[in-house]
């Protein structure tokens, strides 16, 4: 049997852990504070280089409705902090260091999270539908991702009016897992948050227009049985083409996804692929 971490001994081991790990984070911040974006803007700059509607309510298996209802409030509170903020050349984004703790004196509500390979409940849970959101902008424009973490292994939910492929989504914890991205451009980037009774709305926005044009493509989607288990399989790639010639520049893989289903297979809406141990 694998010698548990320090973390796994017991909650009391987990809490003292997960403080380490934000004490840990906020030294580095401090340390590198002149480098992270903070500047906001209310005015909107003069380039729209992408936007997109999230869906808030989605169903989501057997999970409790009132925490998408929560999941809404809490989004509704963290979008001020993100809406209007620079990322000026050389600076990098950071969605914790803007949002800061949720807590329910703040009036986060509990939502849904993951935890330990599988759904739980935490205050403030629902969140990283947020950096989804900001993380499917950022991949249509030249921003660097320097942190980014998501639960590629594992498939928790069927698909309820997928809009975006399956694996480019994110994971947050406070503070330590963070979604960050830092602008090597020459040019000032903005985002453009607001949250209505239906969906999480977001722009990024830019000084300057884009010489290039960003598209996102899934190839090789499918189930796969793998002795008990289902998997799901796809690579997501990130096609970079010239505005003036229409030329393709680049070409690169962003993500390759195998992911245990561990909802029914009975709701997978695609044929499943027979046994195999490759």
């Amino acid at each position: 049997m694998a010698r548990k971490l320090f973390g796994e001994i017991s909650p009391l081991t987990f809490a003292i852990a997960v403080q380490r790990q934000i004490v840990l984070r906020k030294l580095a911040n401090f340390r590198h504070r002149a480098a992270l974006a903070r500047t906001r803007e209310q005015a909107d700059l003069p380039v729209n280089v992408y936007s997109h509607n999230s869906l808030i309510r989605r169903k989501l298996g057997t999970v409790d409705l009132a925490l998408q209802e929560n999941k809404a409030i809490s989004l509704g509170l963290a979008a001020p902090h993100i809406d209007g903020i620079l990322i000026r050349p050389g600076e990098t984004f950071s969605f914790w260091t803007l949002v800061g703790r949720c807590s329910a004196k703040k009036g986060y509500r509990t939502g849904l999270t993951i935890s330990h390979n599988g759904p739980a409940e935490g205050i403030g849970g629902g969140l990283c539908q947020f950096t989804n959101l900001l993380h499917w902008m950022v991949l249509h424009s030249p921003l660097e991702i320097v942190e980014h973490h998501h639960h590629g292994e594992i498939d928790l939910f069927p698909d309820f009016n997928r809009q975006i492929p399956f694996g480019t989504g994110t994971s947050i914890v406070y503070n330590y897992l963070d979604y960050r991205v830092r602008n090597a451009t020459q040019n000032t980037f903005q985002f453009r948050v607001t949250v209505t009774d239906d969906y999480l709305r977001g722009e990024l926005r830019a000084q300057e227009p884009l010489d290039v044009k960003y598209h996102i493509k899934e190839r090789d989607s499918y189930f796969q049985q793998v002795g008990p288990d289902v998997y799901r399989r796809n690579s997501v790639y990130r096609s970079v083409g010239d505005k003036r010639t229409g030329n393709e520049l680049a070409n690169e893989l962003v993500v390759q996804n195998n992911a245990r289903v561990l909802y029914d297979r009975t709701l997978i809406k695609a044929p499943i692929r027979a046994d195999s141990f490759a």
